[in-house]
């Protein structure tokens, strides 16, 4: 608990300290800093990061969003000697791919729809949003609602997923729809092969049936009780 903690305020004392070297004062820095780490996107303005119009200050509120959004255990392990824990772990793995994918997807979007950014600037405004989104952090530097009604459809699913389980974010978690996402698998290779034996195995363990069903109790309780 001691090293996350220590793990945890270093993350948030170089964020502030990236903050203040490309443009806001100390206060904001501090202050912005506190909640890009913990994902909590509160800021001591109303529009957001959007005030500062500063790409500099999106791209580092985009690295350290991530790095919040990650499992702080993937740091602990890092730090007791497994370097290559981020690219192994199937979580972290799931969170990059989601990330990729609706990055681009949004982007294609922006483009497709004439939008009135250049090249680059769809792009990091795509990137921005959705790591915002994903991870719960709820940034902005523009109103996607006005960009039509699929993306907030489409991000609306994001808010459901959600970052990494251990992480700051919020959402259903990765790791959970990774699971469900194996037991449909499993129960197809049953209908198909109904003698067959399968198990099923997350970061190379064996997930027992128990925590299986506890992940679809949690899931649907989730939704029922957001709907």
């Amino acid at each position: 608990t001691l090293i996350i903690s220590i793990i945890y305020l270093t993350l948030t004392f170089v964020c502030g300290i990236a903050y203040w070297s490309v443009g806001m004062n100390v206060f904001d820095s501090v202050a912005h800093s506190m909640t890009t780490i913990a994902t909590g996107g509160f800021s001591t303005y109303s529009d957001s990061i959007g005030y500062f119009q500063n790409p500099k200050i999106e791209i580092i509120s985009i690295i350290f969003i991530i790095l919040g959004s990650l499992p702080f255990i993937a740091y602990l392990k890092f730090v007791k000697g497994d370097k290559k824990i981020f690219f192994k772990d199937a979580q972290i793995k799931g969170l990059i791919y989601i990330l990729i994918f609706s990055i681009l997807f949004i982007f294609i979007y922006l483009i497709l729809s004439n939008s009135e950014f250049d090249f680059f600037e769809n792009l990091r405004i795509s990137t921005f949003n959705v790591v915002s989104v994903l991870s719960g952090t709820g940034y902005v530097t523009a109103d996607f609602s006005s960009w039509g009604k699929f993306p907030l459809i489409f991000f609306l699913f994001l808010m459901f997923i959600g970052g990494c389980a251990g992480s700051t974010t919020c959402g259903i978690k990765i790791f959970r729809f990774q699971i469900l996402g194996l037991f449909i698998l499993n129960q197809l290779k049953k209908l198909v092969y109904p003698r067959g034996v399968f198990s099923i195995k997350y970061n190379n363990e064996k997930i027992s049936n128990s925590f299986i069903y506890s992940i679809m109790t949690f899931i649907f309780i989730y939704f029922f009780i957001f709907f």
